[in-house]
């Protein structure tokens, strides 16, 4: 059975976590002490350089020649496996709802309800454990000191690879997203409403007429554009008028009007917007690449990989000057992702932003069907004993902080993302105690 002070040392974990939390949500909700800006700009310094630094120290100072790889290979099928089927369900949602639209169906899908959306989402809730902060003192306490160095080296993974492939999907929407939006700045009326009648009369004269209540206004159709940057590789969207039947439209003749009984009324159809060229799928791709390799967090596991292959090789240390200004950077991660996460939850309406259904959902996903896809991982794999036992327990930990971080820096999902990680580390406790029971039956 678990000791009590492996519990204590759990509950030390969790404490700070939550005095963060709490200190960002008194400091919006009640002291209103940040604006909106602010807070933004405290969860853009976490995502900018406190993540990038601690993933370099991480990366860095782990040994790559001394890895279990077994663990490492059952940790990558359980992540790929999850990958793979929220990809497939993906492209499955999206065929569905595009013959909908083809039999006449409404549209229903929409960019909040993008498949994209929910597979990084599933995918970072159920594959992306807290393994450092409450990972290693509560597997210190069930399994001893070497649990601690098989942590680490699942974070090393996934700040090298994962969190990376979730970066990408994040910016692979961003950038589809990004191409040019056509929405009308005026209501849509009616097409008796809104269309135009030219009145051209028997002698050749003509004179265009709106059939609405103000005749002498001409027809117009306001088009914002909506421009980001990948907006150069779509066309512009441009308003063209519909020509006007026959030649007597184009010039005068100079003749007066004979009457309004000689007159004979010709429909002129609504001017259509000119639809935007889409980019294609491989160009998204290729501009979401480009992207990734220019933020921090691909630097950041680049270079930390270098170092630690090259000192552990050739057994050299980082200067003191450099890992201590490092150190100041990397303690700040933490703490600020849990004050943001605090400052978050305040802004809405609720505490549970997402709502409980969702967020039972998003419980199950984590503590259920992630350990359970391990399992079956690692038995796959051949891993058995104490290092099985690691395996499907470090699957049931909760939610990382560094996941809502970005969810909230590219909002996507962020509200679901901030209550995995409150309430994960209030339920890891005791699930996680239940699981190193069974697992020891």
């Amino acid at each position: 059975m678990i000791p009590g002070s492996a519990v204590y040392h759990v509950v030390e974990a969790m404490a700070p976590l939550y005095t963060a939390a709490v200190l960002g949500y008194a400091s919006v909700r009640w002291l209103k002490a940040f604006s909106d800006e602010q807070c933004a700009g405290i969860n853009h310094f976490v995502a900018l350089y406190a993540v990038p630094v601690l993933i370099f120290h991480m990366v860095s100072t782990n040994d790559p020649y001394h890895m279990n790889e077994r663990l490492i290979a059952a940790d990558t099928l359980q992540k790929a496996v999850m990958l793979l089927a929220l990809t497939a369900w993906a492209f499955w949602s999206h065929f569905r709802a595009a013959r909908r639209r083809r039999d006449g169906g409404k549209q229903e899908a929409s960019s909040s309800s993008s498949p994209i959306k929910w597979v990084v989402t599933n995918f970072s809730v159920a594959s992306l454990p807290n393994t450092i902060i409450m990972g290693v003192p509560l597997l210190d306490g069930m399994y001893g000191s070497v649990s601690g160095g098989l942590m680490k080296q699942i974070v090393v993974m996934q700040f090298c690879i994962w969190y990376n492939v979730v970066i990408f999907l994040y910016e692979f929407m961003a950038a589809r997203d990004g191409t040019a939006k056509i929405s009308p700045a005026v209501p849509a009326k009616t097409a008796d409403e809104n269309h135009d009648r030219s009145m051209v009369d028997e002698s050749g004269g003509s004179s265009i007429h709106r059939h609405a209540a103000d005749r002498s206004s001409h027809h117009q159709v306001v088009v914002n554009i909506e421009i980001t940057e990948v907006a150069a590789a779509a066309a512009v969207a441009s308003t063209t008028t519909a020509p006007v039947d026959g030649a007597a439209a184009a010039k005068e003749l100079g003749a007066e009007d004979d009457g309004d009984a000689n007159k004979v009324a010709v429909d002129l159809p609504p001017p259509t917007p000119v639809q935007p060229q889409v980019p294609s799928v491989m160009h998204v791709v290729w501009m979401a690449t480009k992207k990734l390799l220019q933020i921090p967090n691909t630097y950041a596991s680049f270079l930390g990989l270098i170092w630690s292959l090259m000192a552990f090789k050739i057994g050299f240390s980082m200067p003191k000057i450099v890992g201590d200004s490092l150190f100041i950077i990397y303690t700040t991660a933490v703490g600020l992702s849990m004050f943001a996460s605090g400052t978050f939850i305040a802004r809405q309406s609720r505490f549970v932003p997402c709502g409980y259904t969702i967020a039972s959902l998003s419980m199950l996903l984590k503590f259920l069907i992630g350990p359970v896809i391990m399992l079956l991982a690692s038995l796959a794999i051949g891993m058995h004993g104490t290092l099985l036992h690691i395996a499907v327990v470090q699957a049931a930990l909760p939610l990382a902080v560094t996941s809502f971080v970005y969810a909230e820096e590219y909002k996507v999902h962020a509200d679901i993302m901030s209550t995995g990680v409150i309430l994960g580390i209030f339920i890891s406790l005791p699930v996680t105690i239940v699981y190193y029971i069974l697992l020891g039956l």
